[in-house]
């Protein structure tokens, strides 16, 4: 029977938001429902295999797909990647909801040198066994039926044919019994890698190396069989990739009833239903980071005021759908002022005030940047002085991150930055929404701009969520899984660094780890996020004073709701390892619970350390 695989990324036709925004939510259930409504409405349409998660873990914002995966930690994409691959396969395989699972990229393509795409990995086995491997040993462990490999090479072997992660990793320390399939067409790019001489060599180094699956590189339906045939290839190989397909095949049901997947009914009362959106918009909402509020413009006022609506990215229904969104329709997402036109107590003016875009590139899903013309400026300008409160949309079109969408730059394209100084200079009450697929650089946003909000791309029903959140029917509380550095000479910047041999300015002088044009902290760390509300921390204590190598710690700490309004925050548990044999960071997330308060209401927090 035929498997038939799918980029269900985030989300089949309806969108959830695009993967690096749900992990701002660090809201598990929420995560695997995402994947559990994809699952739904993919399965619906026949698919039996979604290409997804991708669990890279990267540190570098220059690299376009960290929209695709949960961020720079390990701990936090761990738990991400188990429950997304959790949520896409069900309790049972075999029933009709499901879809098989498949953790991506195997392994260590988010260290791609110089946040590059398709290139190079160079990094030593400390950085492979403690940062990239957990989440795919998280996703072997939740029961994930396939691995994909990855474009890169890994120390100078190519991931496609790369015997020492395939065999010897994951089918042999981690007895992994479902397929390896490749990344598309990677096993022939060992030829270009100039690893193998011709596709002949390729499908022999691939097949021994473990890779089980060949996509759209067709050198293993054209030289697979003479290879065997010449006694080059053993026949034990093949029978061990054919194995391993036809397993997930069974556990999908598929031999009892090739086309349970395809019910045109089923299809039609599934795809796009109400429980969908709702689920979808419930995500959204969750995954929307506060980074700033200083003079509490937020939550906007329902009634009475002046708003001006500013941006290209305000009334478009098309960028909020993010990257990877294969069976999505364009121009389906409900643009920013479309949400905040249902809250009819103020009066809205919009103004576009500059094209982002100026049309589609001859390439598939690329966008040309606008740079030139200005003539909308004017218009926005005077809206924005005759308003009480701006709220500016601005940001990355949805298609400049995603795969092959590597960029140098990370300040807002375009003309977006002048557009947004010039409405400053008539009204500082700005309220600056950003939609983006990976951290920016904002500095003088954050020097200027009262509030900001990280809305990402937040797929089908972005713009209800980001007016839910504006007008405070919904208190944000998203947190940063991925830092913004303030320049993009920072990169790679992360919050679990090393401390170094000279990591202070402990000498008072220049000899020390620091740059001697910005200072070393990030514009915004990993894990910060705002809320309407405040939180205050007290008594922070363990359960003893004294363990036995094998016991659990429990860690307790008690948390108020100090604010006016009711509201979630992420509890935090980091550790570090003042004195080990080997160098560690600074500080390690090791725990999280996100925890729902009452205005004024005070809740006793316990933390778990296993082993």
């Amino acid at each position: 029977p035929l498997l038939f695989g799918f980029d269900v990324i985030h989300g089949f036709k309806t969108l959830s938001p695009i993967p690096i925004a749900e992990s701002a939510s660090w809201d598990l259930e929420a995560i695997k429902n995402s994947a559990r409504v994809a699952a739904t409405e993919a399965s619906a349409a026949g698919i039996t295999w979604t290409f997804a998660p991708m669990i890279d873990i990267s540190r570098d914002p220059r690299w376009g797909r960290v929209m695709e995966g949960g961020g720079e930690d390990t701990y936090l994409g761990s738990k991400i990647a188990e429950a997304r691959v959790i949520g896409f396969q069900g309790d049972h395989l075999s029933d009709v909801n499901t879809i098989a699972a498949c953790a991506k990229h195997f392994a260590a393509y988010g260290f791609s040198e110089a946040g590059k795409e398709y290139n190079t990995v160079d990094i030593s086995n400390n950085t492979l066994y403690n940062t990239v491997l957990p989440p795919f040993k998280a996703a072997e462990e939740a029961g994930v039926r396939t691995f994909m490999n990855a474009f890169n090479d890994l120390n100078g072997i190519p991931a496609s044919t790369n015997e020492f992660l395939q065999r010897d990793i994951l089918k042999g320390k981690w007895d992994f019994n479902g397929f390896v399939v490749s990344d598309w067409a990677s096993i022939n790019e060992a030829i270009f890698w100039g690893q193998a001489k011709d596709k002949k060599e390729a499908a022999y180094l691939a097949s021994k190396a473990g890779s089980d699956m060949d996509m759209e590189g067709y050198v293993y339906i054209n030289e697979l069989v003479n290879l065997v045939n010449e006694g080059k290839v053993k026949e034990a190989i093949i029978d061990d990739a054919v194995r391993r397909i036809l397993r997930v095949k069974f556990e999908l049901g598929l031999f009892d009833n090739p086309y349970k997947y395809c019910d045109e009914a089923r299809e039609k009362a599934i795809i796009g239903q109400k429980s969908n959106h709702d689920a979808v918009l419930d995500m959204a909402k969750k995954s929307v980071v506060l980074l700033k509020n200083d003079t509490q413009l937020l939550p906007l006022a329902k009634s009475g005021k002046r708003i001006a609506l500013i941006g290209p990215l305000a009334d478009d229904d098309n960028s909020p759908l993010g990257s990877w969104r294969l069976a999505s329709d364009d121009h389906s997402a409900v643009s920013v002022y479309e949400g905040m036109k249902a809250y009819n107590g103020n009066k809205l003016k919009y103004e576009k005030g500059v094209d982002l875009y100026i049309g589609k590139t001859a390439f598939v899903n690329e966008v040309n940047i606008n740079t030139t013309n200005k003539k909308g400026i004017k218009e926005a300008v005077r809206a924005a002085k005759n308003a009480d409160v701006v709220v500016m949309v601005l940001g990355e079109h949805g298609f400049q991150s995603g795969e092959g969408r590597s960029r140098t730059n990370l300040d807002l394209p375009g003309l977006q930055q002048e557009l947004l100084e010039a409405v400053y200079k008539v009204n500082p009450n700005i309220v600056l929404v950003l939609n983006a697929g990976r951290p920016l650089t904002i500095n003088w946003a954050n020097e200027y701009i009262p509030t900001i909000v990280m809305g990402w791309q937040l797929g089908t029903q972005t713009g209800n969520a980001i007016a839910q959140v504006l007008y405070g029917d919904y208190n944000p509380s998203g947190k940063l899984p991925m830092t913004f550095p303030r320049n993009v000479g920072q990169i790679p910047i992360y919050y679990n660094y090393k401390s170094t041999g000279r990591g202070s300015n402990r000498e008072n002088n220049v000899f020390w780890s620091h740059y001697n044009d910005v200072e070393n902290t990030p514009l915004y760390p990993f894990g910060y996020g705002l809320s309407y509300t405040s939180f205050e921390y007290k008594n922070l204590k363990l359960d003893k004073s004294v363990y036995t190598a094998n016991e659990t710690v429990k860690v307790s700490v008690d948390l108020k709701n100090t604010g006016n309004y009711d509201g979630k925050e992420v509890v935090q548990l980091y550790i570090r390892d003042k004195v080990g044999s080997i160098t560690r960071p600074i500080k390690e997330l090791k725990g999280f619970e996100l925890v729902e308060l009452k205005k004024g209401e005070t809740k006793t927090i316990t933390l778990k350390l296993t082993k």
